[in-house]
């Protein structure tokens, strides 16, 4: 694997990057950490493993995106061969096999530029929120229109294609894929298994914000691509923007009209969430949990754009969305 680096991105994972480090410490390949100002051991963690480390500027803003370019920018720099990058975020351990097969696919399909594989969550009964991820996970394999955090890039394509948008603070994968579409190329996920993601999610309050991030990731990347043809994320946008403002907020102008009774409108809440149980395809139980938080997750999505356009106007930088 002499033309493959790989660049793990992580802050204060403890734990988990020790299970990422461990799961790639025999590939016979350049290995780069990128620490986003961590207050545990994961530097030393990290350099016990036998990675490079990038230790970024606390001086600016931390992004994931900023961290795999500063990765990728090294890797390039200290090994000028490569051919092929990998991505992983440092809460994921990786599945013996993957890195082979991801190369093997894009030697096969030069109009590949990005491969994923399956990524499971590795603790989805520990909590719904869990779950939630676990499911969130399960997309189609096959052609793509995105990726995640863990994906294989050809160099040619991340560099052509500027690399990840650095200002962004959430959303950075999925508005890369659509340059990458734009210029040309095609995204493929394995039916492979690929990396055990540990979101480690336990409480609503971390549910709420990665929620509240999403919704924010969405405004954006709709402000940029949401003109024809790609019209990125609009659906999405407008979605949060009814469900988590426009229905409550004429339910609450029509009380003052015709009383509660106008708070009947209301009852479309749990109609959607019906609806959406009955589109489930999995287990039951998890239909059910998936549709009750895609209701719910409105109206954090619904702040969460609203923190996207008030920064956008007051042209305040904004600061990460973490949940753990």
């Amino acid at each position: 694997m002499v033309d493959v680096g790989i660049v793990v991105i992580g802050r204060n994972e403890g734990e988990r990057l020790r299970d990422c480090l461990a799961s790639i410490s025999m590939a016979t390949c350049p290995i780069v950490y990128v620490d986003s100002g961590s207050h545990d051991d994961s530097v030393a963690l990290a350099k016990s493993f036998g990675a490079e480390v990038v230790e970024l500027d606390p001086a600016r803003p931390f992004s994931a995106a900023r961290a795999r370019n500063e990765g990728f920018a090294h890797l390039l720099e200290h090994s000028p061969g490569v051919r092929l990058v990998q991505f992983f975020d440092g809460d994921c351990e990786v599945v013996d096999g993957w890195i082979d097969a991801a190369v093997e696919f894009l030697g096969a399909h030069s109009d590949v530029a990005a491969v994923c594989g399956r990524r499971r969550e590795r603790y989805p009964e520990k909590s719904i929120f869990n779950l939630l991820c676990d499911i969130e996970w399960n997309t189609p394999v096959g052609e793509a229109k995105a990726f995640g955090g863990d994906v294989m890039m050809r160099v040619d394509a991340l560099l052509d294609s500027q690399g990840y948008r650095a200002s962004l603070i959430a959303g950075e994968d999925t508005e890369l894929g659509v340059r990458l579409r734009a210029a040309g190329w095609r995204i493929w996920r394995l039916d492979k298994e690929m990396t055990l993601h540990d979101a480690a999610i336990t409480r609503f309050s971390q549910w709420w914000k990665r929620s509240k991030r999403t919704g924010y990731a969405i405004a954006e990347g709709a402000s940029l691509h949401g003109t024809l043809p790609e019209r990125f994320w609009i659906r999405e946008s407008r979605s949060t923007r009814i469900w988590g403002l426009v229905i409550p907020l004429a339910a609450l102008l029509a009380s003052f009209w015709i009383g509660l009774w106008a708070t009947v409108v209301l009852l479309v809440y749990p109609l959607q969430v019906q609806r959406l149980y009955l589109r489930g395809d999995g287990a039951p139980q998890n239909n059910y949990w998936h549709a009750v938080f895609l209701v719910l997750g409105k109206f954090p999505e619904m702040l969460g754009q609203a923190k996207f356009l008030a920064g956008r106007y007051s042209r305040i930088r904004p600061k990460l969305i973490e949940y753990k």
